[in-house]
């Protein structure tokens, strides 16, 4: 049960860095290579955070996979698809067809069922 609490946490900092890194994405403007580009977006406060989150679940990755039995551990990745799915909702406004739903639920049983 300490894999699924501790993986839970980690696939919301995988989540929140895949939300954020949307989030500087869509403030980021046309490409270009400039030094006025590469500098608005290295100053942009979005891809701070999504870094920030990153380098969090990247160091609870590492702890889990230290601790635990890899394939347990490996398949709690999964969890951040989940957590993907309501943050779509959430902050993208998307719609979520029931197969997705039914989908997720699958993943939810099956990563209950690895970490027992």
């Amino acid at each position: 049960m300490r894999l699924l609490l501790i993986s839970i946490v980690q696939s919301i900092l995988l989540c929140g860095g895949q939300v954020l890194l949307k989030f500087a994405l869509q403030r980021m403007g046309a490409f270009s290579w400039t030094w006025d580009f590469f500098g608005r977006n290295l100053t942009n406060w979005w891809f701070l955070a999504c870094g920030i989150c990153y380098a969090c679940a990247t160091a609870l990755w590492l702890y889990i996979i230290k601790n635990f039995p890899f394939s347990m551990a490996y398949p709690m990745v999964s969890l951040s698809y989940v957590f993907g799915m309501i943050a779509a909702i959430i902050f993208f406004h998307e719609q979520v067809p029931m197969v997705r739903w039914v989908g997720v639920l699958l993943i939810m049983a099956g990563c209950v069922l690895i970490a027992k």
